[in-house]
């Protein structure tokens, strides 16, 4: 098995420098892996590297992505 990095939008800093705003992509969301908690509602799963979102809130990069990490076989990577 491995990791297939999905890319489903960006973070950056709002212009006051006060918020975090979140774009993610409407296309890449309904295509999204989901899944159902235990309170029965349907959840999709997304990441940010915890490193880059540092170097955003202190400054040093404008943007970063956010991703949605899946497992799959190897067959699937290589077709």
């Amino acid at each position: 098995m491995s990791t297939r990095n999905d890319l489903m939008g960006y973070v950056r800093r709002s212009n006051n420098g006060g918020a975090i705003k979140v774009s993610v992509d409407q296309d890449a969301f309904n295509k999204a892996e989901r899944y159902e908690g235990a309170d029965g509602k349907s959840y999709v799963s997304m990441v940010i590297n915890l490193t880059k979102l540092r170097s955003l809130l202190l400054g040093e990069q404008e943007v970063t992505s956010i991703s949605q990490l899946i497992e799959v076989a190897d067959q699937e990577i290589s077709s």
